[in-house]
This record gives structure tokens, C-alpha cells and sequence, in this order.
């Protein structure tokens, strides 16, 4: 006999965990489908493992400066399959806590994949579980995406998903895709002593980012040693006896890097297929869900949430995704997510965070831009840590002092990320931010002189 409920959840990452966990709190009969770990990708396999192992990067750094810290040692190792045991702790404390918070909550947690049988149906298999659902939320996920050139075999050619449980590094390694993903890896790898090229098709690391946040980032990793190739497309890979030559097309010449291993990190592919869309007639854009303002698909009571969607694939952008969802169905009123306005964060050193607009959008949409920046080497607490590369770069409505866009390359500038977009949520101003005292020594003295550097009343500059 089936079960019912008020609403089903299919995927337990950080958008269907906390769809789940709100729903239940305004009362809904609750159940979550996942059919791998509880937390999903972000948990298990990305943004908390990496963050770990990206932590024990941060701490390598300072051994390779040591004498800059007046420290000296002999024999000094680091033991990089310590540091994925360190990740995969991490990992398994947090999936115990979402264990933990939907047990709190009272919503069933099933394990199986699910498929959509219509009239609010859901089927779990391999068990053959049958639910009734009034309504459905698909917060699935994606996977990454690979291209032809390089057939993923996860062993020479890898994925993040791969690359996350490598206990042995190689000597070298090729990563495609000067993502947020790539760089990251990128930083990682190049601590643990790997040989690192990323090779980028765009004519920039982090193209999404402002162009002056791509051009410190390739700054900062030149001084790393690491090795970028820019505007440049993969062509194919040929194996050998001890690795592989990656082959490249760059302004109309071919190139070849010898490496030992290939990561692939040129984007995500929804987890879709084999939900029953199809039969369903549920309207999916080259394999993502299409969605309105309230989450819903085009068949009343089935909604989706999170990177199946593709509006942004961000962890946070998912949960609030979940939080809006679960309060619209149960008969809240809700305000439509901006995802223009969604914090961006990058965890390779200098880290790398932003919203809003670049000032080439801001130019584009017809805004009469000015800018406020702010140099990190004239901060104080950034030279006293020994962090003087980047920069805070406002993009300003110069009209009403309106802050269209923030964006940042330096030390724990994504913490920053709060402040700002609280202040554009306030609706506050580069006045504002201004007034506002700030402690001293401290990073987020960078937003205040920004802020002023717009009026052209900055001190520190």
C-alpha cells in the first residue's frame, strides 16, 4: 500500500535536505528520496571535501615560505593521503548532522532511486516502494559534463568527483577549465608539488568574474609557477606507457603537454534522465528542468530546485531555492529569488568572491558606472598575515551611489560576501558603507576604503 504525503523530495543535497527540513517545520508530511549519500555532491564529493583539502593547502603555503617567517626545519613531508582522510572526516561529521536534522524534523529519509509516475506517484526502486505526494520537489543535482577529446576513463582522465578521492597525486596533471573548479584544483595540486597546466577555451581564467579579478588571479598564479594557457581548445589526448599527451588547438597552432593525469572541469550535465520527465511532458532545456519564479515546472504540484535546474549551480542558490519552495507550498507568500544578485565564491589562494554585476554588464545594461577600488597591499591586516595580492573592485551606480556589483581577489574575501550583500538587500549605498566603522586591523577595512575610493574620499589609497 502506498504512503502518502504532503510533499516528496527526490535528492538530498543542500537544496532537497533543506527543502525537506523547511517543509516539515510549517507542518508538511515529509519524505526525501536520495539514492547515494545524504548531502549530496556538495557534501560528499565537492564543496566540503574540497574546502578541507584546500585548508591543508593554505597551511603547505606557509611551509614553502617558511624563511619569510623566520622559521626553519629539516625533513619536512606532507603526507597528501592524510589530508583526504582529514576531507573525508569532515564529510562524515556533516552527513551525520543532515542525518541528525532530518531525524529532528520528522521527515522520512528513503533510501532508492525514484521515478515520477504521474498523478503525484513516485516509485523507489530497486525496493519497489510506492508514495503518493500532493507535491514533489526534483532536487536531483547534476554531474560533470565531458566532451569528446577526453573520454573520462577515472583513472587517467578524471573528474572532480575522482580527483576528490585521490589518495596518490601525480607528477603532472592537465586541467581543463579555468573555472572555479579548475583553479581550485589547480592551487591544491600545485602545493602538494604537482606540475600544473590549466587550459582554458575563453580568453581568461574565471571568465564569469570581472576581467580585473581574472587578470590578478593569472598574476597570482604566474608568481605560483602554475601554468595557464588561455584561449585555447582541447583536441584530443593520446595515451603512453607513462601517461599522456593532451593535444591543443591555440590562435590556429597545435601544441602537446606530456602530463600524467587529465582533470576535466568544464562544467556540470543534469541529473534528469530517468525521472520519468518524458512521460510526464515536464519541459526540460537541454536536459535542465525549466522553472518559474516559484520553483514550479509546467505540471501543477511537481516543482525543482537546485543544479537540474541550471539557473546557477551554487550550493547556497539550492538551498535557497528549498527554502522558497517549501514556503510557497505551504501557502506563504514569497519573494522571487535574484540569482544576479547570488554571492559567488572561489576557495583557490587569493581566494576569489563576488555579486552582482561586472562593470562590463553594468556598461552594457546602460548604467552610468564608477568604480571604487581598493588595493589589498595597502591593507594592514592583509600585510601583516603576509597576503598582499588582490584587490576590492565596487561597480557603482554613479546617479544614486547604488552598488550594482562587488568583486574581490584576496585573503578570506569571501567572508566579505555577507556584508556586501546585506548591504545591497538594505538597499544601502557606497555612503553607507562608507559611514560604517569598521574595526581595525581587519580584511574588511577593503569595503569601507572601496566604498569611499567611489566618492573619491579614500584614505588609504
Amino acid at each position: 500500500m502506498a504512503q502518502n504525503y504532503d510533499l516528496v523530495v527526490i535528492g538530498a543535497g543542500p537544496g532537497g535536505y533543506v527543502a525537506a527540513i523547511r517543509a516539515a517545520q510549517l507542518g508538511l508530511k515529509t519524505a526525501i528520496i536520495e539514492r547515494e549519500a545524504l548531502g549530496g555532491v556538495c557534501l560528499n564529493w565537492g564543496c566540503i571535501p574540497s574546502k578541507a583539502l584546500l585548508k591543508n593547502a593554505e597551511v603547505l603555503s606557509y611551509f614553502h615560505r617558511a624563511e619569510e617567517f623566520g622559521l626553519h626545519f629539516d625533513n619536512f613531508h606532507a603526507d597528501y593521503s592524510a589530508a583526504i582522510e582529514r576531507s573525508r572526516k569532515v564529510v562524515d561529521r556533516n552527513v551525520k548532522g543532515v542525518d541528525y536534522l532530518l531525524r529532528k524534523n520528522q521527515v522520512d529519509h528513503i533510501s532508492g532511486t525514484a521515478t515520477l509516475k504521474g498523478n503525484g506517484g513516485v516509485e523507489i526502486s530497486p525496493e519497489g516502494q510506492q508514495l503518493n505526494a500532493k507535491n514533489i520537489i526534483v532536487a536531483t543535482g547534476a554531474r560533470p559534463r565531458s566532451i569528446p577529446p577526453l573520454p573520462v576513463d577515472q583513472e587517467r582522465i578524471i573528474t572532480s568527483r575522482e580527483s576528490i578521492l585521490l589518495r596518490e597525486l601525480p607528477k603532472s596533471i592537465v586541467i581543463v577549465g579555468g573555472g572555479a573548479i579548475g583553479v581550485e584544483f589547480a592551487y591544491l595540486y600545485k602545493m602538494y608539488g604537482v606540475e600544473v597546466t590549466v587550459v582554458e577555451l575563453l580568453p581568461r581564467l574565471v571568465p564569469n568574474e570581472d576581467e580585473a579579478i581574472s587578470r590578478q588571479l593569472e598574476r597570482s598564479f604566474a608568481k605560483q609557477r602554475i601554468n595557464v594557457v588561455t584561449g585555447a581548445r582541447v583536441t584530443g589526448a593520446e595515451y603512453r606507457p607513462d601517461g599522456l599527451t593532451v593535444k591543443l588547438e591555440k590562435d590556429g597552432v597545435e601544441q602537446s603537454i606530456d602530463c600524467d593525469k587529465v582533470l576535466t572541469a568544464i562544467g556540470i550535465q543534469a541529473n534528469s534522465d530517468g525521472l520519468g520527465l518524458e512521460e510526464l511532458s515536464i519541459q526540460t532545456q537541454g536536459g535542465y528542468i525549466q522553472i518559474d519564479d516559484q520553483m514550479s515546472t509546467n505540471v501543477p504540484g511537481i516543482y525543482a530546485i537546485g543544479d537540474v535546474t541550471g539557473k546557477l549551480a551554487l550550493a547556497h542558490v539550492a538551498s535557497a531555492q528549498g527554502v522558497a519552495v517549501a514556503e510557497h507550498i505551504a501557502g506563504m507568500e514569497t519573494q522571487p529569488l535574484d540569482y544576479t544578485l547570488m554571492p559567488r565564491a572561489t576557495y583557490c589562494q587569493p581566494q576569489i568572491a563576488s555579486f552582482g554585476l561586472t562593470e562590463a554588464q553594468a556598461k552594457e545594461q546602460g548604467y552610468d558606472v564608477k568604480i571604487g577600488e581598493f588595493n589589498v597591499r595597502a591593507n594592514g591586516k592583509a600585510m601583516a598575515m603576509g597576503e598582499i595580492d588582490g584587490l576590492v573592485k565596487l561597480v557603482v551606480d554613479a546617479r544614486y551611489g547604488e552598488i550594482l556589483g562587488g568583486h574581490m581577489i584576496g585573503p578570506e574575501v569571501t567572508e566579505l560576501l555577507g556584508e556586501l550583500s546585506l548591504t545591497k538587500l538594505l538597499e544601502g549605498t557606497t555612503l553607507e558603507l562608507g559611514w560604517a566603522v569598521h574595526a581595525h586591523p581587519t580584511i574588511s577595512e577593503m569595503l569601507k576604503e572601496a566604498a569611499l575610493a567611489a566618492q573619491g574620499r579614500a584614505i588609504h589609497m
